[in-house]
């Protein structure tokens, strides 16, 4: 590694992250909302709807309360996080995961080489993605992304521990680099104008993490690290019940979404894997 950085640099990029949009009527959370609202009132509803001063009132409701409704029939025991599940299992290959669809690409992690500095470019990059989650989050442009706060899956301030360990061992913290900034700044936009695409992201790289990413992260361990688990692959309580918690929040936000929301949010796993694979190949560089 050329140079060395303080540890906040690797932090650096979601604060210089453009400012989220302002919620209003024609933001797409409530653009998908609003319709079936107006039918389950009725015709009486509808009347009342189409004033001025009640479609102020339904924006003010909806920003300051939870949308989504009651479970429709038949979703109460399959939620769509088994959907999304499903086809996330589909991009995986056979010898990742028994529903895997897809042929073998590159060498089993089991055969894989890493090195520290690769490691490091790895960390810090997803420390950009996982800043860059928080932060939306924490803005909560779309009131659906205030249901995830403080699930305890979160990881940046892991990481940034995990960095300053490795700084003390005498190792140079890269900047972030093209994956994790290009990644980073997809989620930014998406996150505004695409709540459904971001809600997938948001499944897909939390998930993966506690499941595919901490086998990884063990294998690496043993080979470059003597074994030494990182915080980011450590979680304050137990993390089954902790998945479950979000497990039925993306549920709930789900069951105010049309087929066609649902559709469109399940369309956006590939290109989740993509970004998230860009970023895992920084372990071999």
């Amino acid at each position: 590694m050329a140079f060395q950085i303080p540890i906040s640099q690797t932090q650096s990029f979601s604060t210089d992250r453009p400012p989220f949009p302002s919620l209003s009527l024609k933001h797409p959370c409530l653009q998908s909302w609003i319709p079936r609202y107006r039918e389950r009132m009725g015709l009486e509803g509808r009347r009342r709807l189409s004033s001025p001063r009640l479609r102020t009132t339904v924006v003010v409701s909806a920003t300051a309360t939870e949308m989504p409704r009651k479970p429709r029939s038949g979703e109460e025991e399959k939620g769509f996080v088994d959907e999304m599940r499903a086809v996330a299992m589909k991009l995986h290959t056979r010898d990742q995961a028994k529903e895997g669809e897809k042929e073998p690409e590159g060498e089993p992690v089991a055969r894989w080489e890493p090195t520290v500095e690769g490691y490091l470019r790895f960390l810090v990059d997803s420390k950009v993605v996982f800043d860059t989650l928080e932060s939306i989050v924490a803005e909560s442009a779309c009131p659906w992304y205030a249901e995830f706060r403080n699930t305890g899956l979160e990881r940046s301030e892991n990481l940034a521990r995990d960095l300053e360990w490795f700084k003390e061992q005498g190792n140079a913290i890269p900047k972030p680099s093209t994956p994790g900034v290009t990644y980073s700044q997809y989620l930014i936009k998406l996150s505004a104008k695409d709540p459904q695409a971001f809600i997938c992201h948001f499944y897909n790289i939390y998930f993966a993490h506690t499941a595919g990413g901490r086998i990884i992260g063990k294998k690496v361990a043993e080979k470059i690290l003597d074994g030494k688990q990182l915080e980011f692959y450590k979680w304050a309580g137990d993390l089954r019940q902790l998945l479950q918690n979000v497990r039925e929040k993306l549920n709930k936000v789900a069951n105010s979404w049309s087929r066609e929301e649902k559709n469109h949010c399940l369309e956006e796993t590939e290109k989740s894997f993509k970004y998230s694979s860009d970023i895992l190949r920084l372990m071999l560089s």
